[in-house]
């Protein structure tokens, strides 16, 4: 009864229950992205809320200490080639949880330190090294496999799951620092790390549709086409036919400009995202911001990335990747200036303000990021095009925490760091336009427009 019920609501009557399978694992495969990220990304996020603590009782320089971030990100990057590799060949069911449990390895010996390289071991290479294979550019080696029309809104709800963990987890962690101090909180993460994130994707994570005979998006019929002209010809988004049409390898890829333009736009795009994350809490602290509003910014900066990766992920498959690469960026425009002006006035409501920008807009172009590379190189090398894609862009990231606080030790200000931060925002909407994904493959949205 239930099952000629749904079919009777389905949108396509004449399709099964059974048929309608694929559509509902995909969305499975999206929840266990949301989980992962919610828990993991914001695992290696509270970083910047150990950050203070470790600071006070070391009294290293804030550069020594954030260039843990910096190592780990540099150590992120040269393995992301590795990370594709890995997907292609052993798939994200795997791969996923053995991060994961590096990654908590890393929380647990971390309160062993006693010298700035033992941060960088473990705080650094452990956690952001384990942290790559759960992370954006792990889930974009294989979740966009499961959707095509709905790619951008796919990405964004499973990124998503970052600033439902972060309003959860922030306040949380925060008060375990201030009741336990920060190397017992360590440990917790750690432990709850491994809980979670290795049964979860041991279990239910998959690489693509066709590991369980399935299609994305729900589609039902397999279109069996020896001549790859043909389906070109099929598919009314395809804009670029010759480039589609290539069987894509990393040596093809580096030669094209779309794919160094691309790097510009990623490498770019990460250093704004991590510079402000990283330094946002100290630099709150101290401008006369409590430490529970400092705190509860970057919880709160998570919780507007909710909607901001939803929403500009189902905006981009509307309108356009570049358009929604321009909004993204500009947020996090808008949040580098109120830094700027904060200092002079370091009122509660630019700090929500800045939070706003910064989550409902900025952390909106995760969604993007997910969903351009597959449309520029997708094929049987995907994996490791985006590993490499994610090594290159991951120095951006590196780059991000250490110059921001190299700048603060040179000149004993966030100024000089946050204004540079806006001109790489602007370049970096720049190098997405010039990347040019609209002239490979249209979305969904823009597809729909021209019938």
């Amino acid at each position: 009864l239930l099952i000629n019920w749904m079919e009777k609501n389905m949108k396509t009557k004449k399709l099964n229950f059974a048929h309608r399978i694929p559509f509902y694992y995909g969305w499975v495969i999206v929840a266990v992205g949301f989980i992962t990220m919610g828990v993991g990304l914001n695992a290696r996020t509270t970083f910047s809320l150990l950050f203070p603590p470790i600071l006070d009782e070391f009294g290293w320089s804030r550069g020594t200490v954030a260039a843990a971030f910096s190592v780990g990100f540099l150590g992120y990057s040269f393995l992301a080639p590795i990370l594709g590799i890995l997907i292609d060949k052993f798939g994200p069911r795997f791969v996923v949880p053995a991060g994961a449990a590096v990654s908590a390895l890393g929380f647990i010996l971390a309160p062993l330190a006693t010298a700035p390289w033992h941060l960088y071991l473990t705080l650094g290479l452990m956690v952001m090294g384990g942290a790559l294979f759960f992370s954006y550019v792990a889930q974009t080696t294989f979740l966009p496999n499961w959707f095509n029309k709905r790619r951008g809104l796919a990405m964004g709800v499973a990124f998503s799951g970052v600033g439902v963990g972060s309003i959860i987890l922030f306040p949380l962690v925060q008060y375990s620092i201030e009741l336990d101090g920060w190397r017992f909180t360590s440990i917790i993460i750690g432990v709850s790390l491994f809980a979670i994130l290795v049964p979860l994707n041991l279990i239910f994570q998959r690489k693509s549709p066709n590991d369980l005979g399935l299609e994305p998006d729900g589609e039902i019929e397999k279109v069996e086409l020896d001549d790859k002209d043909e389906k070109a010809i099929k598919d009314s988004r395809i804009v670029d036919h010759d480039w589609v049409n290539t069987e894509w390898t990393l040596l093809r890829a580096i030669k094209t400009h779309r794919f160094w333009w691309l790097m510009v736009a990623f490498s770019s795009g990460l250093y704004v995202w991590y510079g402000v994350q990283v330094h946002q809490t100290r630099f709150l602290i101290d401008v006369g911001i409590s430490t529970e509003i400092a705190a509860l910014a970057l919880g709160l900066v998570g919780l507007m990335g909710i909607g901001g990766q939803i929403g500009l992920g189902y905006l981009s498959d509307k309108i356009g990747r570049e358009w929604g690469w321009t909004i993204g960026l500009l947020g996090f425009a808008a949040t580098y200036l109120l830094l700027v002006i904060i200092p002079f006035w370091p009122s509660e409501i630019l700090v929500i303000l800045m939070c706003c920008f910064q989550g409902l807009i900025g952390y909106g172009f995760a969604a993007v990021f997910g969903a351009v590379p597959i449309e520029l190189f997708e094929g049987r090398r995907y994996g490791l095009i985006m590993g490499v894609i994610g090594a290159i862009a991951g120095f951006g990231g590196a780059l991000g925490p250490w110059v921001t606080g190299l700048v603060f030790d040179l000149t004993g200000n966030y100024q000089g760091a946050f204004l540079l931060a806006v001109f790489l925002c602007l370049l970096s909407i720049f190098a997405m336009w010039m990347a040019g994904p609209r002239k490979v493959r249209l979305v969904a949205g823009q597809a729909g427009k021209l019938k």
